[in-house]
């Protein structure tokens, strides 16, 4: 596996879950981060102690998109490189074609935040990423990415949209040495989980796990390239 070597990876949603738990990894690892989240000010509050000459704290706000591209440039600025992208962000809505009250609404905010979101992020990144030769995207998709589990479509839809989307990444920038993995986990305890009731917390996928997969991912060369990262936390499912 390679170093850190001074690489800069932004990291959306980076103030609770997942996000946080990906970039303590990759801060206890050399790494140097661009964190994007809506309450950036409690971000800063949150990494209070970390070393400020390695950090970049920025407002991200999925349905913003001139703070996309203000993230993007604040941290090529900030650190005169860009390696890595970890699209992190994302929400789940309750949306089916059988509920009469399904609001599309809630369909549209999905799709804006769970995929052009990360479309948008990515075509402003990939210049930057290209000029690096070792550019990174990692999209946290799901197993709803990979199978439809009952009903409730929408999360899912949104969540194929974004495994095939880190497969065109992949596929368009091979030659500048880009390589993009869909990360695909079942339930991951966090507190987005916490009502779950099906499976206790203590038996889902704990974050630090995923963010230990994602630190492996971005260190590996360009000729190991990880397409897809199916990650169950029960053994009857397997996508």
């Amino acid at each position: 596996m390679i170093a850190p070597d001074g690489r800069v990876v932004m990291i959306s949603g980076a103030n609770r879950g997942i996000g946080l738990a990906i970039a303590t990894n990759l801060y206890s690892a050399g790494f140097c981060l661009s964190l994007g989240a809506r309450d950036d000010t409690g971000l800063k509050n949150i990494i209070k102690e970390w070393d400020k000459s390695r950090v970049l704290v920025c407002r991200y706000d999925a349905l913003d998109k001139e703070s996309h591209t203000a993230w993007i440039n604040s941290t090529v600025s900030n650190f005169g490189r860009l390696d890595g992208l970890v699209n992190n962000a994302g929400i789940w809505k309750n949306f089916s074609v059988f509920d009469e009250s399904g609001d599309e609404e809630d369909l549209d905010l999905m799709w804006a935040v769970n995929v052009k979101s990360p479309v948008s992020l990515t075509k402003n990144a990939l210049p930057h990423l290209r000029k690096s030769g070792v550019g990174r995207v990692v999209n946290v998709a799901s197993l709803a990415g990979k199978a439809v589990f009952g009903s409730e479509v929408g999360y899912s839809m949104t969540k194929f949209a974004l495994v095939a989307l880190s497969h065109a990444i992949r596929q368009g920038g091979w030659d500048d040495g880009v390589r993009c993995t869909a990360l695909c986990p079942g339930y991951v305890a966090t507190d987005l989980t916490s009502s779950v009731e099906s499976m206790p917390l203590e038996e889902m996928t704990s974050p630090h796990d995923l963010a230990e997969l994602v630190k492996t991912i971005l260190c590996l060369s360009n000729t190991a390239s990880v397409a897809e990262l199916v990650v169950n936390c029960r053994p009857d499912i397997v996508a």
